[in-house]
């Protein structure tokens, strides 16, 4: 009996989903971090609020989080957006967009911030390094 009522069930939710093909697709960018606030120094074992400003390219980027990569004790940042293909974006350009997440010292020595800040005129990567000292 059971085995048949978890069959029904089964069987139901699967029908009453509904399968759209709207064939909605995205674009994923990265987008530079305008200007951000750091401490002067951290203390190990404590948790700090990194603050990250941004600029949105046009009204179609939707924020999709923070872009984080660590590397021993170095950290990379950026800003992730994603734009609906095919849809009709607006002229004006949305005002500037700020995040924030926290930092936890796990470890001693300095910790090197490198924030994104777009493309060069050859297309490489420029990053502003921020270098913060862990004191006890």
């Amino acid at each position: 009996m059971k085995k048949i009522v978890l069959f029904v069930i089964l069987i139901t939710s699967l029908l009453s989903c509904s399968v759209d093909n709207d064939n909605t697709s995205y674009t994923y960018s990265v987008l530079p971090v305008e200007s951000y606030v750091v401490p002067a120094s951290f203390t190990l074992g404590e948790t700090y609020e990194i603050k990250l400003k941004y600029q949105k390219p046009t009204s179609c980027h939707i924020y999709q989080g923070i872009y984080y990569d660590k590397n021993l004790n170095t950290r990379t940042i950026a800003i992730q957006t994603a734009v609906q293909n095919n849809q009709v974006c607006t002229a004006d350009v949305p005002p500037v967009s700020e995040v924030s997440f926290n930092f936890i010292v796990n470890n001693t020595g300095s910790y090197i911030f490198k924030f994104y800040k777009g493309k060069d005129a050859n297309g490489e990567d420029l990053f502003e390094e921020v270098e913060i000292p862990v004191v006890q």
